[in-house]
């Protein structure tokens, strides 16, 4: 064995020895370095945990801030919202007012115009022509119907014919509420009433009063609701052709065929005075809220306008013939009618009528003779543009006045056989009552055989008014 060998075997447990103590050394830094890296190693999963523990913290403690957000985010948008309600509803209070303002400055507005006679409100466009199938007849005079006059509430009619009677009628019924009957003359214990043709009647405002006129130069005042004679106005000189209360007021203004206006108080059953001015038979009478009253002057060809407490009066000429009927549209505006066939609006600022229309009814007779139907009655829709005339040409006509009622422009005819003695429009203008006769109210130069004496009520339809753009 060589040296070598003998070194290597010698040195093999000294070396193996030495490889073993650096094989611990290695075990050792090996140990300390995987101590280490197993301290590394450790530290790391240590380091893991703990950084997952502070992450899901963290995430519930950032899901605890959205929720505590998603919380203060709802109550700030239900305060918007709640503050958005209230600004909508400020809104709407601030439009409700503004639209009530101008609904009271409008009917202020209407009231101004009304008190100087100048509201015009348009409503005879809106008329549809009526069917004369929904026409509805009451009969119960024998004689012609002379004059009408509709309750201020619309719920009953009286009427007055040559028979001597009166008769209180139910509008939506049509039945009698109550008879006058005709007083004979010279028989005592008889019930009160007239006892010649009753040409004129007139009702209080309130409708309170009733006043009736006939050829027996006596004014009756009755209570309306009972139809209970309460006084009796002497005076006049001979017939008594029209009556008219003072609105508002139970001052009552009379006419005749004496020439003469007079004026009554009737809830203290007295006499206050006599006008003079007309230069024949007066035909009629109508008065509004202003203490004066209109009259057409039959065949002196003049109306008038009374002004009561300055006793003094106005004079308007435009008719050819005898003015048999005239009605005030407004305090300033007028209409009447003539038995030269014309229809006349006036205005109190001028002479002259403001419009004229000839020939109203047509012309009857022969070719070459024809001669202009009579307007025997008109009315007026109070304040507004709506104007109704009567005659015997068999129909009724509507008419519509123009702007500032500077013209008169036919909108429809009724078909109603006989003579038109009266016509009055209901307080709504919801429908149109005519009183119609065989004979003319004041006299029998024709007679109608087919005619049947009759109140007759014709409804008044408007047509829907179209919807406003947008809505």
């Amino acid at each position: 064995m060589s040296a070598t060998g003998a070194a290597r075997k010698r040195g093999k447990p000294a070396s193996g020895a030495g490889a073993g103590a650096g094989a611990s050394k290695l075990r050792r830094k090996g140990d300390s370095s995987g101590d280490k890296g197993k301290s590394k190693g450790g530290g790391k999963m240590n380091e893991e945990i703990s950084s997952d523990s502070e992450s899901e913290r963290r995430n519930e403690e950032e899901e605890e801030e959205e929720l505590e957000e998603t919380a203060q985010e709802k109550k700030l948008r239900l305060a918007k919202l709640y503050l958005e309600q209230l600004k909508q509803q400020e809104e709407e209070k601030a439009e409700a007012r503004e639209f009530e303002e101008d609904q009271v400055a409008g009917r202020l507005k209407e009231d101004v115009l009304e008190q100087r006679g100048r509201l015009q409100k348009s409503v005879a466009k809106e008329i549809q022509a009526p069917d004369p199938a929904d026409i509805r007849i009451l009969r119960g005079h024998q004689l012609s119907i002379t004059c009408l006059v509709i309750t201020p509430d619309d719920l009953a009619i009286f009427s007055a014919a040559k028979d001597c009677t009166i008769i209180k009628w139910s509008v939506e019924s049509g039945r009698k509420l109550h008879v006058i009957p005709r007083a004979k003359k010279g028989a005592e214990g008889q019930p009160s009433g007239h006892s010649s043709h009753v040409l004129c009647m007139a009702i209080s405002s309130d409708g309170k009063y009733l006043a009736s006129g006939d050829r027996s130069k006596l004014i009756l005042i009755w209570e309306a609701q009972s139809c209970q004679h309460l006084y009796t106005f002497t005076g006049h000189r001979d017939a008594v052709s029209g009556l008219a209360f003072r609105r508002g007021t139970h001052q009552l203004y009379s006419t005749s065929h004496d020439r003469s206006v007079k004026v009554w108080n009737v809830a203290e059953n007295s006499y206050v005075e006599t006008l003079f001015g007309h230069q024949d038979a007066v035909a009629a009478l109508d008065a509004l809220s202003r203490e004066c009253c209109v009259t057409a002057g039959g065949r002196d060809g003049t109306v008038r306008v009374w002004k009561i407490p300055e006793e003094s009066q106005l004079v308007f000429y435009g008719h050819q013939g005898s003015i048999d009927s005239i009605q005030l549209i407004n305090e300033e505006h007028m209409v009447s009618g003539a038995d030269d066939g014309s229809v006349a609006l006036w205005g109190l600022s001028k002479k002259r009528p403001l419009a004229l229309q000839r020939e109203a009814h047509g012309l009857r007779g022969e070719l070459g003779l024809e001669q202009p139907f009579w307007v025997s009655s008109v009315a007026a829709l109070l304040n507004t543009d709506l104007v109704a005339t009567g005659s015997h040409s068999s129909s009724v006509r509507l008419w519509q006045c123009g702007e500032g009622f500077r013209q008169l422009d036919l909108l429809c005819d009724i078909p109603l056989v006989g003579f038109i003695n009266s016509l009055k429009f209901s307080s709504a203008g919801d429908f149109l009552v005519a009183g119609v006769g065989q004979e003319h109210r004041l006299g029998r130069w024709w007679r109608i055989k087919e005619a049947r004496n009759s109140v007759c009520i014709i409804p008044l339809h408007r047509a829907p008014r179209p919807p406003a753009a947008g809505s």
